[in-house]
């Protein structure tokens, strides 16, 4: 088959586009450099037979809320993708045993945040409400092509409602970040420490610019829609994806590394991979970070700007992960937590401020922000009758270790075995002061540090997996340069796309999205 378009890697962004391309009748061949395709996307028995853990990405809500998830369900549908809820989609459980649950019922959330703090309840309807209102405009700045007529069209129809001074402090408000708007907005200290740990998840910090805007996305997002997993595992996803691109006579290779793109007068001429086997095409979508697409992809292309652009490119914290295998269901000590799909284990925004610069600063948090997920919970197919898993992720982890917060873990600049393990010792200790018995039903862990997760996938630079620092000058129409265009360059036939790229990292599939519909699908 002599593809319409190569598509390098296969994470969601590759396979939204690779999908609706080839839904449009395109020949698409994708690329995957690993054994495996799915990128972040792997479900797989690390723990102990039987047990199938997600070991990256696990929550699919913005797939599920986009539109690409829109386009592609059911498709998808018919090849086995199916979803799995929770009325329950997060919790926060803090250090003395205090727990806040979000349900999917926004009457019962404001009743819930009314008794604990009078106001709260009504701001959190006004902060779910304000976004559900501005949603048509909101969601185009976030996922939308920005460097276009429509978008244009956008802004100018919203400064004629809005007038210009209104337009202005719109942006002004949405630049807020999530401290002020937690402090300022929320008296219960509960609810402060419910959305406080969820920027995180953004790649950003409680003192980033619009990560107050990104809080209230993220509140009317799981309210909306709560945090479903796929059934049988995010790998169940990628395989439907497979079946049906396959269905469409397009290909998804694995062992395929590609080692650079071919370019000639300007124009895309194919690839050429490690192997030395050539592939030629006219279009090429590349789903990598910006020092893999410069370093490497396009090394001999005379592209001084870009080069000089990635080369200044930022990325952010690294994530760990931590699995376990459990003999039953864990018997929370404190009530209400039984069928939460994701429970952040923080004290507050102090807590998760001091833990996100901690690891910004290379030190090993002395307690870090955890994220627990129970799968098994929304989906039992994952597990034996009667077993358990629980997904950790603690998404402030230090890229390079420089030292340790808390000064108890010995570092020597690298994550080791004896570090890694060290530090999933920490976190574990503090899972286990919440959980009644945990080491009688604990049958097995497995942990993945920063740099564990960099050699499963080249484009978690240090363990990064939002694909670089999320800050405003690297986001929106900064991304992943400030002279970026809609992921396109100077090269003819050639994408940009991935987490590096507009509208940024998550299940979105939004630069894949986008590419596919530039391409006509």
């Amino acid at each position: 088959m002599t593809p319409d378009h190569v598509i390098i890697g296969s994470g969601i962004n590759a396979l939204v586009a690779g999908a609706m391309l080839a839904l449009k009748g395109d020949r698409v061949l994708l690329l995957e450099r690993e054994a495996v395709p799915g990128g972040c996307l792997r479900t797989e028995e690390i723990s102990l037979p039987g047990f199938r853990h997600d070991v990256m990405a696990a929550t699919w809500v913005l797939f599920m809320t986009s539109p690409a998830g829109a386009v592609l369900g059911p498709h998808l549908a018919r090849h086995g993708f199916d979803y799995c809820h929770t009325p329950h989609p997060t919790a926060v459980l803090r250090p003395d045993g205090q727990a806040l649950v979000l349900t999917t019922d926004r009457a019962k959330n404001v009743a819930a945040f009314n008794a604990l703090s009078p106001g709260d309840g009504d701001a959190h309807a006004r902060d779910v409400g304000g976004v559900e209102a501005d949603a048509p405009f909101l969601f185009a700045l976030l996922g939308g092509a920005l460097w276009s007529w429509p978008t244009a069209k956008l802004l100018w129809g919203q400064m004629r409602k809005r007038g210009l001074r209104g337009l202005a402090a719109w942006f002004g408000r949405a630049l807020v970040p999530a401290r002020g708007w937690l402090e300022t907005t929320y008296t219960s200290p509960d609810v402060q420490a419910l959305y406080a740990p969820w920027v995180l998840h953004c790649g950003l910090t409680p003192e980033s610019t619009y990560s107050g805007q990104m809080g209230k996305v993220i509140a009317f997002a799981l309210e909306a829609a709560g945090a479903p997993v796929v059934k049988g595992g995010s790998g169940a996803g990628v395989a439907a994806f497979r079946a049906l691109i396959a269905e469409k006579g397009g290909e998804i290779r694995c062992g395929a590394d590609v080692d650079r793109i071919i370019v000639k007068d300007g124009k895309v001429r194919g690839v050429a991979l490690a192997s030395g086997e050539e592939i030629a095409c006219a279009s090429v979508l590349a789903s990598v970070a910006p020092g893999q697409l410069q370093g490497r992809l396009l090394r001999e292309v005379n592209l001084p700007e870009d080069r000089d652009a990635a080369k200044s490119f930022r990325h952010g914290r690294g994530n760990f992960q931590l699995h376990y295998a459990l003999d039953r269901h864990p018997d929370w000590l404190s009530p209400g937590l039984d069928d939460v799909a994701l429970i952040h284990l923080a004290d507050g925004i102090d807590s998760v401020s001091k833990s996100a610069n901690e690891a910004e600063r290379g030190m090993l948090p002395a307690i870090p922000t955890i994220c627990v997920g129970q799968p098994h919970r929304l989906d039992p197919s994952r597990v034996p009758e009667g077993k358990a898993v629980l997904w950790l992720q603690i998404p402030d982890a230090p890229r390079v270790v420089k030292g340790d917060a808390a000064g108890q873990i010995a570092t020597d600049g690298t994550w080791s075995e004896a570090t890694r393990e060290a530090f999933a010792d920490r976190i574990e200790a503090i899972l286990k002061r919440h959980i009644k018995d945990f080491d009688a039903i604990k049958l097995a862990r497995r942990a993945y540090s920063p740099a564990d997760l960099a050699a499963m996938n080249v484009n978690l630079v240090g363990g990064d997996p939002y694909g670089g620092l999320c800050t405003i000058d690297q986001f929106f129409i900064f991304r992943p340069y400030a002279h970026s265009t809609n992921g396109t360059g100077l090269v003819r036939g050639l994408r940009h796309i991935g987490a590096s790229t507009h509208p940024g990292p998550g299940l979105g599939g939004g630069s894949g999205f986008l590419a596919a519909k530039g391409l006509g699908a």
